[in-house]
């Protein structure tokens, strides 16, 4: 393992810490507003203070909002609560001595709390459509395939699974780089290899086809010496 993905991986534990710490806080009176600042506070508690996604070191969206698409650089938390019954999607952007984390994941809350395993039949199903995309994607990709073929192929399986995408750019992920302009995003088109990139999100934001409810799931993935995708 080099230097860059111990680097990366110590930066997105960080993330994936927080996440697992957040989900069973999350309560019935939480608003987009509670849960980004107690996020926050988590990874500063975990030494990052920094976020290279403009002033968002937490994205959360719930609720009415599941499903909504925005950039960073306009979003701003609602005061919506959570309630007894209700979908949140945390996603994280720590920055530690310029090295990037992304991270998000979907909480479902049932009876006012955090429902790890959700009898709803809608969460359930988006929850593992959700996993059976990374683990299709982890299959797929190689170093030679392009962002516009892993953008195909994202999109067939998101449709084939009876779900549509939501984001706002049409894109499943990006390059993780130094600089958020120097993205490279996984969108029709970009003829760009995965390979010459050292590591990429898959983070498709899905709604079941006539369904209320926006999922999340991200990951960084890179490829091993075996020319596998990994992830982070």
């Amino acid at each position: 393992m080099n230097n860059s993905v111990r680097e990366h991986q110590a930066v997105q534990a960080v993330a994936k810490a927080v996440l697992v710490e957040l989900g069973p806080t999350l309560s019935a009176d939480d608003t987009e507003q509670t849960i980004a600042v107690r996020a926050t506070e988590m990874m500063a508690k975990r030494g990052i203070d920094e976020t290279w996604y403009y002033a968002c070191p937490a994205f959360v969206l719930l609720g009415s909002r599941s499903c909504l698409s925005i950039s960073g650089r306009d979003y701003k938390p609602g005061g919506e609560s959570v309630g007894i019954f209700n979908l949140v999607t945390v996603d994280l952007s720590p920055m530690k001595d310029g090295v990037w984390g992304d991270c998000a994941r979907s909480f479902v809350i049932e009876h006012g709390t955090y429902a790890q395993s959700p009898v709803d039949a809608a969460f359930r199903r988006g929850m593992e459509v959700e996993r059976l995309l990374h683990e299709a994607v982890r299959s797929f990709v190689k170093p030679k395939t392009s962002f516009d073929e892993l953008f195909e192929f994202a999109n067939e399986e998101i449709h084939r699974h009876g779900f549509e995408n939501l984001d706002f750019m049409g894109n499943v992920g990006h390059s993780i780089e130094s600089t958020r302009n120097a993205r490279r995003y996984i969108e029709r088109s970009n003829k760009e290899l995965l390979g010459d990139i050292a590591f990429f999100t898959f983070e498709p934001h899905i709604r079941q086809r006539g369904g209320s409810w926006g999922f999340k799931h991200e990951n960084i993935y890179y490829f091993n010496g075996e020319n596998r995708a990994v992830e982070l």
